[in-house]
């Protein structure tokens, strides 16, 4: 029943203002049968689409009753701005990330190995929610959304707060000469410390990447003081989060932020 909470839930550590609230889901508490068991929030993996709305239920319910805003996100660094009584199209809009400086919205991305992050606003006036997988990261979804938060915050990129939720780990994110270029290092180059030298039992190269490294980076470079969390991996930790990576067919967590 949706009146029935969530378990597992994360809530960040994180020294926010009393009026920013934030968590982020597990795959625990729900009521999807497998392979999306049980708290999947994805409405696009082929789950029952009543699964998927009781679950949702139980996700607002562990939202303190707001409104979460679900978005169709395409790997891309576009930000919505959600507004109190701006009426939402039909269909989730396309963004990879979402602030509002309006109690009541909830900032919601979903996630199944990439990054989520959550940002807020040391005088309580904006939040935000980003998710980034490479591509997103490397084409600046973070930044983008940094700077819409201090834009409604009306304050410096040090003076915003940010929590890594769980993703794809550094022990388990394989990669090739792809994503290095993406992030702007040369595979013959210098040494990264956010990629491991991992060719396959065929010589052919791969690297492992750190996914929340490279995010705290991107997140120094633009400002920011105050960084946590980013110390689970989605794949590795089966019976707490979904894997894309892992297992293909999955359901989705969820972080969110939202003011009170």
């Amino acid at each position: 029943m949706p009146s029935e909470a969530l378990q597992g839930v994360l809530r960040p550590e994180w020294l926010v203002p009393a009026g920013v609230g934030a968590l982020m889901s597990t795959r625990l508490g729900g009521v999807s049968a497998a392979p999306w068991d049980s708290a999947n929030l994805g409405d696009a993996v082929g789950d029952s689409p009543q699964a998927v709305d009781c679950n949702r239920a139980r996700f607002a319910t562990a939202a303190e009753g707001g409104t979460p805003v679900w978005l169709r996100q395409e790997h891309g660094t576009r930000v919505l701005r959600l507004r109190a009584g701006e009426a939402l199209p039909p269909r989730p809009p396309e963004a990879d990330a979402a602030v509002t400086g309006d109690p009541g919205l909830v900032c919601v991305v979903q996630v199944a190995d990439c990054l989520p992050v959550l940002f807020a606003a040391l005088n309580g006036r904006a939040v935000g929610a980003a998710h980034a997988g490479w591509r997103g990261l490397a084409g600046g979804v973070l930044e983008n959304t940094l700077a819409e938060v201090c834009a409604l915050a009306r304050c410096e990129p040090s003076e915003v707060l940010a929590w890594l939720g769980p993703c794809i780990g550094p022990r388990s994110f394989e990669v090739g000469h792809d994503v290095l270029e993406g992030f702007g290092v040369a595979p013959d180059g210098p040494a990264d410390p956010a990629f491991a030298w991992r060719p396959r039992a065929d010589g052919s190269p791969r690297w492992l990447a750190d996914l929340p490294a490279l995010a705290r980076r991107r997140l120094e470079m633009a400002g920011l003081c105050q960084i946590s969390g980013g110390q689970w991996c989605t794949v590795q930790d089966h019976s707490r989060f979904f894997s894309f990576r892992r297992d293909r067919v999955t359901g989705r967590q969820a972080a969110a932020v939202w003011l009170r």
